[in-house]
């Protein structure tokens, strides 16, 4: 055999034992991740670092076994950027890591045409609960509660931009830790950096609310590219 066949079969396969072939890219994220949620719809909110207030979040669909993009947007994360969920403190303006499921959506403005996911209209008594000593801690309640400070609350009304559409994201919010952060969304840009939520342009935000199908059990995963908060961790 001449040698540069031999070499070719020898790189062929050394390329098999990767799980690569000549000409061919990296499986789709969600396919290189440890867990997605169980469902068939995910959210990948990914920052190049931990120090990054920006990134891209992608939406993907799951198809006769294989993910498939449904669609991106350019993303915004806290002005301090993002840490691993768990070790999170209230009032740092980071941007939680890890994988959350996707409670309900919301907005000032009218759900998008198509949008079948739960959508809760923002009225003028509409408050993120956001109080440590309160029984709603991290909880959507109207009226505010006797118990719970506007002083620590997010009045969801006054923000008509960054609250026109919005999907809750689960970070903290099945057995709510106090201290460790509340009032995590998935929402429309503001100005610059969020305070910790995850911002994307307007018209992404209506795409991503009619994308999503409660029945396919959608989530988000939070991550960056490499190190300990590494999206294919989660």
């Amino acid at each position: 055999m001449r040698p540069g066949a031999a070499l070719a079969l020898l790189s062929a396969a050394s390329l098999a034992l990767l799980g690569s072939a000549p000409g061919t890219g990296p499986a789709p994220l969600p396919e290189r991740m440890a867990d997605t949620g169980g469902g068939t719809q995910l959210i990948t909110a990914l920052a190049p670092d931990t120090g990054a207030t920006s990134g891209t979040v992608t939406w993907w669909d799951l198809r006769d076994g294989q993910w498939r993009r449904a669609g991106s947007a350019p993303a915004r994360f806290g002005a301090n950027g993002l840490v691993a969920g768990g070790s999170r403190k209230q009032g740092t303006s980071t941007t939680p890591a890890g994988l959350y499921g996707l409670p309900f959506a919301f907005g000032i403005q009218t759900a998008p045409a198509g949008t079948r996911i739960v959508y809760r209209p923002v009225h003028g008594s509409s408050w993120w609960c956001q109080d440590n000593d309160s029984r709603s801690y991290n909880r959507w309640v109207e009226p505010l509660p006797t118990d719970c400070a506007a002083t620590e609350s997010e009045h969801l009304v006054a923000y008509p931009a960054q609250y026109a559409y919005g999907l809750v994201i689960g970070f903290n919010y099945d057995r709510p830790v106090r201290g460790r952060g509340a009032g995590i969304f998935l929402h429309v840009n503001g100005r610059a950096a969020t305070a910790g939520c995850v911002s994307v342009p307007e018209e992404a935000m209506r795409r991503i609310l009619r994308w999503a199908e409660p029945g396919h059990n959608p989530h988000i995963a939070i991550g960056t590219e490499h190190g300990t908060t590494a999206i294919t961790r989660y």
